[in-house]
């Protein structure tokens, strides 16, 4: 039996300053530790056949009386049968190897990526990340993958489902997978919530039945300024882009794949090779000179006039996700997303020129034909367009002239009728 030191009281415990271990009585083998300015408890016991040092706390956060308490209850815990060390050791590897599991989605969703980065190009790479940025990362993209249930990816893939819907089913597909990876490296358990037969095609339409007549969400044209005015603070080559776009009420296409060679800068206009347009017809544009500035402020290092960092051209994800960041940043910072004003859903660049054609109608005294061949569409029957051969340019010109005015100044109230060079404009 363990040879019991004298008992020391709290008083003369405290009292010890040289360093060295001191036996405090009580309990068998307590003694205070002092090694420079530290000082500790140690429990030297016999534990099967090996001699140990516990560490019971610090001095003087745990107190004498505290500490001959646990010094007890350690013995008796070993006069049992049982090894604190091992059982310590064994909870501390548990821990490491729950805390290895405790893995976001998007943390996944990276490791998937980089796993196949064999297998898929650059391109669809980055067409996989854009997707999961702009549409999954704010909904599920923090969330502990072992809990990502059937809400949360219906939460993520509802707002898209019918509005964009082959982005939706593809997006899908990508969620799934990234799930069924982390059920193989052991981080969740259980089915897969991004299934599709037997579970999600519960709930959501079939992709096939989807109308795919549903307007894209566009932002009211009254709020064209402050927008501007915001994504004026985002930096990138996508937001420079949407900019463009939106004051050439131009496709994203078509600006994504903009060549300097089809801009005339002194004659202020960009004409687009019929090849690169959905009617397969070339196209003018009239620039303004608020495109022109934004032109000026380009570097010319490239064919392209908004380049991708790694070359070629930026994706349509790059501008898309320049909206889906905006909105993100502002819900964080407490303030109204930009939305539709019928729908409330979050817009799309593709839907500015439906801000602009509502412009158009609402505020300007141009005849619906400019209107409609400033966004590039086809004109009345096939009778009218044969007789009507030309574009209408020089009008719009002053169309595009106006709405970069428009876009540039401040919405007034309700009510306050402005004059746009002669024509009379009602807000």
């Amino acid at each position: 039996m363990p040879k019991l030191a004298k008992m020391l009281a709290p008083l003369e415990v405290s009292r010890l300053a040289e360093e060295g271990l001191y036996a405090v009585g009580g309990v068998a083998g307590l003694h205070l530790r002092i090694d420079g300015g530290s000082r500790a408890w140690v429990l030297r016991i016999k534990i099967g056949e090996k001699r140990r040092d516990l560490g019971l706390g610090a001095y003087p956060g745990r107190s004498l009386a505290d500490a001959r308490k646990l010094a007890q209850e350690t013995r008796d815990y070993v006069r049992e049968g049982f090894d604190p060390v091992a059982d310590r050791k064994a909870k501390q590897s548990a821990l490491k190897a729950k805390q290895a599991t405790q893995v976001t989605f998007r943390q996944v969703a990276e490791q998937y990526l980089h796993s196949k980065s064999g297998e898929k190009s650059d391109r669809m790479t980055q067409a996989w990340r854009s997707s999961f940025e702009m549409y999954v990362y704010p909904t599920i993209g923090g969330v502990l993958v072992q809990d990502v249930d059937l809400p949360q990816v219906v939460k993520a893939l509802e707002p898209i489902w019918i509005t964009i819907s082959d982005t939706a089913t593809k997006l899908r597909g990508r969620i799934e997978a990234v799930l069924s990876m982390a059920t193989v490296r052991g981080y969740r358990t259980g089915p897969n919530p991004a299934q599709w037969k037997g579970n999600l095609d519960q709930i959501l339409p079939q992709p096939g039945k989807v109308s795919v007549k549903t307007k894209q969400p566009a932002l009211p044209f009254r709020q064209i300024f402050d927008f501007l005015e915001d994504l004026r603070k985002v930096e990138g080559t996508g937001a420079l882009a949407l900019e463009f776009a939106i004051l050439c009420a131009s496709r994203s296409g078509e600006v994504r794949g903009a060549k300097w060679t089809e801009f005339d800068i002194p004659g202020a206009v960009w004409t687009i090779p019929g090849e690169r347009m959905k009617m397969a017809k070339e196209h003018r544009v009239p620039l303004s000179d608020a495109a022109l500035e934004l032109l000026e402020k380009l570097p010319r290092d490239n064919d392209l006039v908004f380049p991708a960092l790694r070359g070629g051209m930026i994706s349509d994800m790059t501008i898309s996700a320049v909206c889906r960041r905006l909105n993100a940043r502002r819900t964080a910072d407490g303030l109204a997303p930009w939305t539709d004003e019928k729908s409330g859903v979050w817009i799309v660049p593709h839907g500015f020129r439906s801000t602009f054609r509502d412009w158009c109608a609402e505020q300007t005294n141009y005849p619906k034909e400019v209107a409609e061949m400033a966004l590039a569409h086809s004109i009345g029957s096939a009778v009218e367009a044969a007789y009507r051969r030309g574009d209408l340019f020089e009008k719009r010109r002053r169309l595009m002239a106006d709405w970069a005015k428009f876009c540039q100044s401040p919405a007034p109230e309700a009510g306050k009728v402005l004059s746009i060079k002669g024509k009379l404009a009602c807000q």
